[in-house]
């Protein structure tokens, strides 16, 4: 066991822009890359907000599930994540993403999720829809066709992901693609809301299919059993359903709802 699943974390800040209680921790005698203190994410259970649709408590749960999915799927998507004690009792502590800036003094450059002026889509990125800045201009909402941040993309199909706004896809300063806040993922019922449309009714490619074939085959034996603390069971019969679906029609879904994107959608 990793010494940071169990040592005191010590509080640094706060992310007073999510919509639960976020903290920003240290976790000293655990030295990260850098060999500074090992930096961590903690959301405190009793810091989240009720929503109607998902019963309360279960949003730390449902990180680690999510987490423990794109393990099993050898994806390396979302970063370690596990429940424990904190300051502030049970929750979820995630690995810290350190994350490229791609706004700088040196030069702007585009993210993986971002706005352009509508119709100025660059090449090697897909529009996702058109819409009007809190200044009333016309912008269309784009994203990088990357493999890597597509590869979410099926994730996020595979998790039932209700929340993948543009801040919530990270490219890593080690060159890896990251997703971040899975708590509202996993219901038994269809929820999909993401800004990564763009690869809608396009095939699913081979590599990625063999690795869902992989999970598939894995998900009644351990991947449930370590999944059960977490989720209920027509959870992981849904997850069950969602991943033979995508085996069965290996094309990237589209949008199914009257509200396919979350909003804000950063």
């Amino acid at each position: 066991m990793a010494v940071w699943h169990t040592a005191d974390l010590t509080v640094i800040g706060r992310v007073t822009v999510a919509s639960n209680v976020t903290l920003v921790c240290d976790v000293p005698g655990s030295p990260g890359p850098d060999g500074a203190p090992l930096r961590v994410v903690y959301k405190p259970v009793r810091g989240e907000q009720p929503l109607w649709d998902f019963p309360d408590g279960t949003l730390a749960g449902r990180e680690v599930g999510s987490y423990l999915i794109s393990d099993a799927l050898g994806w390396g998507i979302i970063p370690e994540t596990i429940l424990r004690e904190g300051p502030y009792g049970p929750g979820m502590v995630q690995r810290w993403v350190n994350a490229v800036d791609n706004h700088t003094e040196q030069g702007n450059r585009l993210d993986l999720i971002d706005l352009v002026p509508a119709g100025a889509v660059p090449d090697g990125f897909c529009e996702v829809l058109r819409a009007h800045d809190p200044a009333g201009n016309e912008v269309s909402l784009i994203h990088a066709d990357d493999p890597r941040l597509q590869r979410m993309a099926v994730l996020d199909v595979l998790l039932n992901n209700a929340d993948r706004k543009g801040g919530h896809a990270l490219e890593g300063t080690d060159g890896q693609v990251y997703g971040v806040d899975h708590g509202i993922c996993l219901h038994s019922e269809h929820k999909l809301r993401t800004v990564l449309w763009g690869w809608a009714g396009r095939d699913i490619d081979k590599d990625l299919l063999d690795d869902i074939t992989a999970f598939a085959k894995a998900l009644p034996g351990q991947v449930a059993d370590d999944l059960a603390p977490h989720l209920t069971d027509p959870e992981i019969d849904a997850l069950a359903e969602r991943t033979q679906q995508l085996l069965d029609d290996p094309v990237m879904p589209g949008p199914r709802t009257h509200r396919p994107i979350p909003w804000p959608a950063f």
